[in-house]
């Protein structure tokens, strides 16, 4: 559930869809413990999980959002928007 902006550094609140920017991302779990259970048909298969995040206007302006396998979702400056406005 999205409650605040995804910027550690913000303390909007998440009200609309259309304003901000919304990030799906899509993470590759590995072996989960319902498959360990052997709940899961499909034994080679690596599991999925989406993630929704949000960056508030202000702060969509500027950032954007990095999945790194070994840091998870980060906030970073967003060189393409410095670029567009210089």
């Amino acid at each position: 559930m999205l409650s605040k902006c995804a910027n550690p550094d913000c303390a909007v609140t998440f009200r609309y869809f259309h304003t901000g920017k919304l990030y799906r991302v899509e993470t590759s779990t590995g072996f989960e413990r319902r498959r360990a259970m052997g709940l899961d048909g499909e034994p080679g298969k690596p599991l999925r999980r989406l993630e929704f995040y949000w960056l508030c206007q202000h702060c969509a302006e500027k950032m954007t959002l990095v999945y790194e396998k070994e840091s998870g979702v980060t906030v970073r400056p967003d060189d393409l928007a410095h670029s567009a406005v210089a």
